[in-house]
């Protein structure tokens, strides 16, 4: 069966995001037990290339399967879950990467980002799915919570959406953005 892309970000209601994410099923990874583990021979680059055997996955099907048994446990390590086995994989940064974002307003008349990610998940950014920022203030790193303690590091270019919605709803010096009723400072800690 062919995969057949999701429709652009921009092109979407907030009903029609929170629809693709309700959409998305992921399997229940927390519920699972499995008694072997091993090693993948898996790598996610930091620039958010899968692959195997030092060879790239170039299937987007197959990323979006992978992605889906994906987690990291407190420790930072990530792994491929079934139900019967966890798989080490190398991630070099972050499991996934934020490629595109945009800004919707909730019937309580509150902002709601939402991002895609190099899966082709969408993520609607608050509480649950909180936004962190690393590095220093002259090379700051931005994250996204996904799922499963894993996360997705802003691109170059999500980066710049935030940034200028950032400049549009807060000052400069106190650089924020608000996502369904959360806040999120957009400047390391010293």
């Amino acid at each position: 069966m062919p995969y057949t892309p999701p429709p652009e970000l921009a092109s979407l209601s907030l009903a029609d995001l929170a629809a693709e994410v309700a959409a998305r099923r992921i399997p229940p990874l927390d519920q699972w037990d499995p008694a072997e583990v091993g090693d993948s021979e898996m790598r996610i680059a930091a620039d958010g290339r899968w692959f195997h055997q030092g060879g790239e996955i170039r299937r987007p099907a197959m990323v979006r399967a992978f992605s889906s048994l994906l987690m990291r446990d407190g420790a930072g390590q990530h792994w491929l879950k079934t139900p019967f086995q966890r798989l080490s994989i190398a991630v070099e940064d972050a499991a996934f990467l934020a490629t595109d974002m945009e800004v919707r307003t909730d019937e309580q008349a509150r902002a709601v980002l939402a991002f895609r990610l190099n899966s082709d998940d969408v993520v609607l950014c608050g509480p649950n799915h909180p936004l962190r920022v690393a590095g220093t203030a002259e090379v700051p790193a931005f994250y996204l919570a996904v799922r499963h303690g894993t996360e997705a590091r802003l691109n170059r270019s999500t980066y710049g959406q935030l940034i200028d919605h950032a400049l549009a709803v807060s000052s400069a010096d106190a650089l924020a953005v608000a996502s369904m009723g959360a806040t999120f400072a957009l400047v390391p800690a010293a």
